[in-house]
């Protein structure tokens, strides 16, 4: 998809199942993507379509019941789905993949200091001593916007705020300068004016550190600020990619197409908010023809027959419709998306790029 820029992350048709109560449940289905060096990209979908499950398997957190059934993960030349202890997969989480989790309250432990859980990282992966992790530590603190480093070093988490706790945590994962920063939901927990800061503070470390981003969010406002890239996940699959601009000016897939719609951004006084009606298939089942299907107002007797392929639209856009076929029907997306450029510079504050 884009010549210029390395792959520093590349899927293979992945694959990964759970064993739930005597049931196979197949949460990620053959799932391709590459990830660019220097990459903004934002992982969106509703909740239950597989963004953490698939960012989980690039340092090896899936939950014991979980595993890789099918797929490569291929990073600096090796394939990360062929590694199976914690042992192995040192090396690499935290260390050169990292992330920064949904909720701060639980992602730091409450009984050590700030200081000490910044310098065990840093001593670990770095192999700093201790009063060199310390001098980095209180560095870090310092980067990610905390005053008085040097002595909120010996705080503890409950002396910090939501959003104090939450700079510390991207501390953390920075810690040991890793190349992709994964920011599971980063900004969930924390109010609008603390969410905005948040997101300022992953961009400028991403120019300033040069690592690749890859969100996890199911909130298009953010998308539009953060990044350049969007893959939009259904029931485990990725259905739509392309830059910011095309997913959101020009998307193909009738799912983007009804979370664009229900973006609250969009909505009207005295007008109800649009909702995707019915619910996602269940992975327990074989998914038959076009998991969307069933809540497409716009589908066709082959979406529930046989699944679509990926079409191209651009070098850098794909979707994932029988739509885009050539003897489908002309269909114009929903009335609420169109002009969306005009109704998010005015709502949003998306500046042209």
């Amino acid at each position: 998809m884009d010549k210029e820029r390395k792959v520093v992350l590349s899927l293979k048709n992945l694959e990964v199942k759970f064993n739930v109560r005597a049931r196979i449940l197949r949460a990620i289905r053959n799932v391709s993507l590459d990830i660019y060096e220097g990459q903004s990209i934002a992982i969106v979908g509703e909740s239950g379509s597989g963004k953490s499950v698939l960012t989980k398997t690039f340092t090896g957190m899936l939950e014991e019941n979980g595993r890789i059934t099918n797929g490569e993960i291929w990073f600096e030349g090796q394939d990360l789905a062929k590694l199976q202890t914690n042992k192995e997969w040192q090396s690499i989480r935290g260390n050169k993949i990292a992330t920064v989790f949904q909720d701060p309250m639980t992602s730091l432990n409450p009984i050590k200091t700030i200081g000490s859980q910044i310098s065990e990282v840093i001593m670990l992966h770095q192999g700093k001593s201790p009063s060199e992790a310390k001098e980095i530590a209180i560095n870090l603190i310092k980067r990610v916007g905390i005053a008085n480093a040097q002595k909120r070093f010996y705080d503890y988490p409950f002396q910090y705020s939501g959003g104090m706790r939450q700079r510390i945590v991207i501390a953390i994962a920075l810690a040991c300068l890793p190349k992709i920063l994964v920011c599971d939901e980063p900004t969930t927990a924390l109010d609008v004016t603390i969410q905005a800061q948040i997101i300022d503070l992953i961009k400028d470390l991403q120019k300033e550190y040069g690592f690749t981003t890859i969100y996890i969010t199911h909130d298009l406002g953010v998308v539009a600020n953060v990044a350049d890239t969007v893959a939009v996940m259904y029931a485990g699959q990725i259905v739509e990619i392309g830059t910011v601009e095309e997913i959101f000016y020009n998307p193909k897939h009738p799912y983007t197409w009804a979370l664009l719609s229900s973006m609250p951004q969009l909505s009207e006084r005295g007008t109800e908010l649009y909702t995707i009606h019915g619910t996602p298939p269940s992975l327990y089942n074989e998914v038959k023809g076009d998991a969307f299907a069933p809540r497409n107002p716009y589908a066709m007797k082959i979406d529930f027959v046989e699944e679509p392929p990926f079409f191209k639209v651009s070098e850098t856009h794909y979707a994932k419709t029988w739509l885009l076929d050539p003897r489908a029907p002309k269909v114009e997306p929903p009335k609420a998306i169109q002009n969306l450029h005009k109704k998010l510079s005015s709502k949003l504050g998306v500046n042209d790029r």
